[in-house]
């Protein structure tokens, strides 16, 4: 969970990185002379600042969701916050951030609302999933 955590506060960072950038530009921009080619360009970092902005409302959703995740409390069944091991690979039911690597153990870090996340909701030990045509078994829940 703490890997999501940095990964989560490395995109942060890097996003009002780019906002301050941005700003700085626009700043910039707003001291040059007069013309079309100074309106395009003070209009293209408006349009960046709008992106960035968008995406940080997007991580800051994410930081939330990571925040409201419970992973003391044990469950049989997979849900969010749920560590799921199977024959195929090992699963962190929480963010979509892809492979995460903690003490040379692979960890797939994914939402419980993406496909495979769909996939493996409510699935117990034992039960066999199917996703992308490929089986696999849960071996354990924790």
């Amino acid at each position: 969970m703490e890997q999501c955590f940095q990964v989560v506060q490395k995109r942060y960072g890097r996003i009002k990185q780019t906002i301050a950038d941005i700003e700085t530009s626009l700043h910039e921009e707003s001291k040059s002379s007069a013309g079309d080619k100074h309106e395009t360009a003070r209009a293209m970092l408006q349009i960046d600042r709008e992106n960035a902005g968008k995406q940080l409302q997007e991580i800051e959703k994410v930081q939330q969701l990571l925040k409201k995740i419970d992973i003391s409390s044990e469950s049989n069944y997979v849900r969010l916050g749920s560590l799921v091991y199977t024959d195929k690979a090992v699963y962190f039911i929480g963010i979509s951030i892809g492979d995460v690597e903690i003490d040379n153990t692979h960890y797939l870090c994914v939402a419980l609302n993406s496909p495979i996340g769909l996939a493996l909701s409510g699935k117990k030990k034992g039960d066999v999933c199917t996703f992308n045509e490929k089986q696999f078994t849960i071996l354990q829940i924790a």
